[in-house]
Parts: structure tokens; C-alpha cells; sequence
């Protein structure tokens, strides 16, 4: 299994205190986007399902925690690191976040925080408004 655990550290190192992890969810060759609150920062914009990491909680476990909570699926397996991408939190927090290509197994999508969700791919992908990172880290998935 691989260690992820000097991701945090280098983000550290960049003076980011703040960590974020996201599952990139990929069947058939789409991949799963949820859609914000729209009263929410950021509202009505999709994103992929993702969340803060916990004190003393690894990235595996955060990737693990966040993706049931937020789609009901649960990870087979983290297939592969796709990158990071900073960001200013709703309270103005340096974040990294940190993004993995994973298999989760589960067939029904159960929401707890978003309005909706969607499987896009790659013909699809300009029908959702996504922001530019996450267009950069699921274009390579889906092409």
C-alpha cells in the first residue's frame, strides 16, 4: 500500500495548514461530481466528493471517511495520487487539496451536504460548472 503521508508535510512545508482530500470516482468512464448547496460558499457549483482531514487522521482515512459521507459509496481501493491544487477556504485558510483516482464500491448515491450529483463524461463535461482545477484533475481520467 502506498504511504501518502508526506503530502501533508510538504503542504506544511508551503506554509498550507489546511488539507482537503477528494475521491475521483470513475465508471464506465464517467466520474461522479456533487453539486453544492446553493446557499453554501461556492454555491451551486459541482465539485468532486471530498472534505477536511482530522487532526491525527491519515489521508487514507480522511479519503475513506469523506467518500461515505458525502456519497454513501464505500472505496475498494485507492487507484492512483492525480495531484493537488491550492485554494482560499470560505474563511480564507491556505488549502491544499489533495486528489485520488479510486474504485468504491455501493450502486445507490446517498446525499448528506450536497443538492445533486451527476456521472459526466467526457462530452459532458462543459454541461456543469466546474472551476478549472477540478476540470484539470478529472480531464485525464476521462480521456
Amino acid at each position: 500500500m502506498e504511504d501518502y503521508s508526506n503530502l501533508p508535510k510538504e503542504a506544511a512545508g508551503a506554509g498550507i495548514g489546511r488539507y482537503v482530500v477528494a475521491s475521483v470516482i470513475e465508471r464506465s468512464g464517467s466520474v461522479l461530481i456533487l453539486k453544492r448547496p446553493g446557499n453554501d460558499f461556492m454555491g451551486g457549483i459541482y465539485e468532486l466528493p471530498s472534505g477536511k482531514m482530522e487532526t491525527k487522521e491519515t489521508v487514507e482515512e480522511a479519503l475513506r471517511r469523506e467518500t461515505r459521507e458525502e456519497t454513501g459509496l464505500e472505496i475498494e481501493s485507492i487507484r492512483k495520487y492525480l495531484g493537488h491544487f491550492d485554494y482560499m477556504s470560505k474563511n480564507g485558510k491556505a488549502t491544499r487539496q489533495f486528489n485520488f483516482l479510486v474504485s468504491a464500491y455501493g450502486n445507490e448515491i446517498i446525499l448528506s451536504e450536497h443538492d445533486g450529483y451527476a456521472w459526466i463524461d467526457k462530452m459532458g463535461i462543459d454541461k456543469y460548472m466546474l472551476t478549472d482545477e477540478v476540470k484539470s484533475i478529472i480531464m485525464p481520467v476521462l480521456a
